[in-house]
This record gives structure tokens, C-alpha cells and sequence, in this order.
């Protein structure tokens, strides 16, 4: 699937809830099935600066695609990164970097959450898009 498909897959499935705390429970959920960072790479520099919890992503090229994995000591932020990690694992770095993220705005996820939780969201994606930035150079 693509990124686009991707995102409009994930604004349909939030679109089934009629509030916030079924889509924070959803987010819940996803977090849970989020594939997990090994402890080796849960290091100060695979931490997301600017995220208020602790928050660990490591990127590795499989197949020229770029794949992640991630966790957080915080269920919520956990949720926030699996949404974010579905949308970009598995893609080619050129199509992450070029990747719009208005899906986000689509579903209302940064409106509803804390200052603090929307910096942090913005952090992680400039992140995620850095690993492929790293990734993009590396196959040119």
C-alpha cells in the first residue's frame, strides 16, 4: 500500500467512533500492536527530542525501504508513534520525505491533544523523515 492509501485507511477506521475517548482507546490499541524497538537500540540517541515522554525509534533499510521500529513509556505517545510508524514503515525514503501528513489534521488527532503531545507529534514525524532523509542519501 501506499502512504495516501495508508492514511486515508486510518481516517476511515477513526471515522467509525463517535468521540475522543473511543479514539484515544483505539490509539490505545494500536499502540499495543506496535512492533517493538529491541532493548539494545532503546538508547539516549534513538530518543525523539521534544517529546514530553521517552519515545525510542530505530530505522533500518530492508529491500531499499525504510523500516521502523519504536516505543514509548507512555500509552498515548505509544499510540501516536504506531499510527505514525504504519503510515511511513515499509516505504521507499523518497516517499516518506515527500509524504503529506494531513491525515493527522483529517482525523482532529493534534487539536485534541496537549500542547506538549502536539510538539511532541510534530517531533516525531521531522524524525521519522530524517532517518529517510539519512537513508535517501545513502542510495544516491
Amino acid at each position: 500500500m501506499t502512504i495516501q492509501e495508508i492514511q486515508e485507511e486510518i481516517v476511515d477506521e477513526f471515522d467509525m467512533f463517535d468521540d475522543w475517548m473511543q479514539r484515544y482507546e483505539y490509539m490505545i490499541e494500536l499502540g499495543k500492536s506496535l512492533p517493538l524497538i529491541k532493548e539494545k537500540y532503546k538508547t539516549d540517541t534513538n530518543i525523539i527530542k521534544g517529546c514530553q515522554s521517552k519515545v525510542w525509534v530505530h530505522a533500518e533499510m530492508k529491500n531499499d525501504k525504510v523500516a521502523f521500529t519504536a516505543d514509548s513509556d507512555a500509552i498515548i505517545t505509544k499510540g501516536i508513534i504506531a499510527i505514525l510508524i504504519r503510515v511511513f514503515s515499509g516505504q521507499h525514503p523518497t516517499d516518506i520525505i515527500e509524504a503529506n501528513t494531513d491525515f493527522i489534521d483529517k482525523i482532529g488527532l493534534k487539536e485534541h491533544l496537549s500542547p506538549t503531545r502536539a510538539n511532541g507529534l510534530v517531533s516525531m514525524i521531522k524524525q521519522l523523515k530524517l532517518y529517510a532523509i539519512a537513508y535517501q542519501t545513502q542510495l544516491n
